[in-house]
């Protein structure tokens, strides 16, 4: 909690020209920024997150649903509030390298994550999509991930654009609760 709350800017020396503007810290994105926990090779023994996510529970895991072939999972970093992925168990970094069964249940589990993140917190609309390769902006390229982003109407403000900062209005822990609550039989 804030000790104080105040209209002033504070002062804090050695951090530039003072101005304005109040400063949102989010010390936490370093993790991603520095490239903790990314995988050290291709391999699925290279420290692959989404080959050791499914060893956990789903709530340390931040597991959201499991199938027999993918599960679904809130990305750590990200976008929107509920912004999830779904993943297959087998550790493949090509769409074109899933078989049918797994192609099937990926598609499936795209479509149960909109039914859940309708039902449980009203999206508009959403983004969905594969970054293929680490030039095409995959974090992780050797594992295929798909992301599912809630939209709402007015969601993207001046903050992102402007301060390259987003806010999320609640926990991981919280939402994969809300999620796996609203996650439809599939």
């Amino acid at each position: 909690m804030l000790a104080r709350m105040t209209s002033e800017p504070e002062q804090q020396i050695g951090v530039g020209t003072p101005d304005a503007f109040q400063r949102l810290w989010t010390p936490h994105r370093m993790a991603y920024i520095q490239g903790e926990n990314k995988p050290t090779g291709p391999g699925a023994g290279d420290g692959c997150p989404f080959c050791t996510i499914p060893e956990k529970s789903d709530e340390d895991g931040l597991i959201i649903a499991r199938g027999s072939h993918v599960y679904a999972v809130l990305n750590l970093y990200p976008y929107n509030g509920g912004h999830l992925m779904v993943v297959p168990f087998r550790h493949v970094a090509d769409y074109t390298e899933l078989d049918s069964h797994e192609t099937m249940e990926l598609a499936e589990f795209t479509k149960a994550a909109m039914v859940a993140l309708r039902t449980a917190s009203g999206a508009h609309g959403f983004n969905l999509g594969m970054n293929q390769g680490s030039v095409a902006g995959a974090g992780i390229a050797a594992h295929l991930h798909q992301h599912v982003v809630p939209r709402w109407g007015g969601d993207t403000n001046f903050l992102p654009v402007v301060g390259h900062t987003r806010v999320l209005p609640q926990l991981l822990a919280d939402t994969r609760r809300m999620l796996a609550g609203a996650w439809p039989q599939v």
